[in-house]
């Protein structure tokens, strides 16, 4: 592993008090306000079984202030007691002094799940180490644990008090899945061959614009496949769509996108027709015969012929971000038919991001892909050979402490 970070292995953890901190951000139904996927749940069970000695509190976010997806963390802990069948404590509360005493009351191998890290303001921030080192929370909480297990790579990407700031503090290592996804990309990174071909769709336009550039000086994307909504973005920005799309930040972004093609005009590849929801039902068009109002759910077939064809002679593929509302059976066309053409492709494949590892299960075709990462934007900063806050400071971490 190039990065110089502690493991689990490197510890004794035997009647140690633990910080968990994971991202067990899911989707939530904004209807039912019920999770709709339990993916990043399952996958921090192996790193709660590796600490089995201990006493382990659970910590992770759930959603952004002000979002329906802004929720308690009640369900999430019900699942977690489902698939370890054993009993997880929820405490409904973050940094105060319920929580407080709950941690001291534990005993070997008692699991206890906290509520959502941004109930506590501080963790609505980004800070340096130093001065997130000494928030509230890091100082109320830090000094009752022996240990923090950084396993939230997903959010690697920000400087949170709680991916950057325990560390600073008290000794800290990489849980299972961040040990893991490091030492997988690092290899990838080290036998990637060009073409190195980009699919990039979702909703979060921002963190991409700011990375696509990065991809490009870096020599890690030659040919860049737009879907989605920063697809839409790009098209507005070719003046293929000609009305606003309703988005937050919308000129800024659409500006950036014309800048990028500009300075890089052979890179980038935008939809040439698309599927739209007409009451219900998938209408398919040009996206020159596009109106105001007219609700871009999906790509249509001339554009997965024209990208499919250019995956299959990839070198190196990375996806991240469906193509459309992919859960919708109608609109599942795109998503499906570009991943199918990942899997079936004989480039290195990397997958990124919580709605397409879904989708692979659900397709079968997760077997067929090198590496599968439910990281979204902290994955792609990554490729891009940027070092990551909470990777940094498990580095930093590693100089402070080094265990005999």
């Amino acid at each position: 592993m190039d990065v110089k970070i502690l493991t689990l292995d490197d510890f004794d953890l035997k009647g140690k008090t633990v910080l968990l901190r994971v991202d067990m951000n899911c989707p939530i139904d904004p209807v039912t306000e019920e999770i709709s996927g339990s993916k990043r749940i399952e996958e921090v069970i192996e790193t709660i079984k590796a600490l089995s000695e201990a006493r382990v509190v659970v910590v992770s976010h759930q959603g952004r202030v002000g979002n329906t997806d802004y929720v308690g963390m009640e369900q999430h802990a019900k699942i977690l007691e489902k698939l370890l069948g054993k009993k997880i404590t929820y405490v409904q509360d973050v940094i105060g002094s319920l929580a407080q005493s709950e941690i001291k009351k534990m005993k070997d191998g008692d699991i206890m799940l906290l509520d959502n890290l941004r109930f506590c303001a501080e963790e609505n921030y980004e800070f340096t180490p130093e001065n997130a080192s000494n928030t509230i929370m890091v100082k109320r909480l830090g000094k009752l644990f022996d240990l923090c297990v950084l396993d939230s790579f997903p959010s690697a990407h920000r400087s949170h008090p709680s991916l950057v700031g325990f560390s600073h503090v008290i000794p800290a290592c990489a849980g299972k899945i961040v040990e893991r996804e490091v030492r997988k990309l690092d290899e990838i990174l080290t036998v990637a061959k060009a073409p190195h071909v980009i699919v990039l769709g979702g909703s979060k336009v921002t963190d991409r614009l700011e990375a696509i550039k990065m991809l490009i000086k870096r020599g890690r994307a030659d040919q860049i496949l737009l879907t989605g909504l920063i697809g839409n973005v790009f098209m507005r920005a070719q003046a293929r769509i000609k009305y606003p799309l309703g988005i937050k930040g919308e000129e800024e972004a659409v500006a950036k996108a014309h800048a990028l093609m500009g300075e890089y005009p052979d890179v980038f590849f935008t939809p040439v027709d698309v599927a739209i929801n007409k009451d219900g039902e998938r209408y398919e068009l040009d996206v020159r015969e596009l109106n105001k109002g007219d609700q871009i759910y999906d790509l249509g077939p001339k554009t997965i012929e024209h990208y499919s064809r250019i995956i299959s002679s990839a070198g190196t593929v990375f996806i991240s971000g469906p193509a459309g509302f992919f859960e919708k059976e109608k609109f599942s066309y795109g998503t499906r038919s570009l991943l199918e053409a990942v899997a079936n492709s004989m480039a290195t494949t990397i997958v990124s991001g919580g709605h397409l590892t879904s989708a692979l299960k659900k397709y079968g075709l997760a077997e067929k892909i090198t590496h599968i990462s439910t990281a979204g934007g902290a994955l792609v900063l990554y490729l891009t050979g940027e070092t990551l806050p909470m990777i940094q400071s498990l580095e930093s971490a590693a100089q402070r402490y080094k265990p005999k």
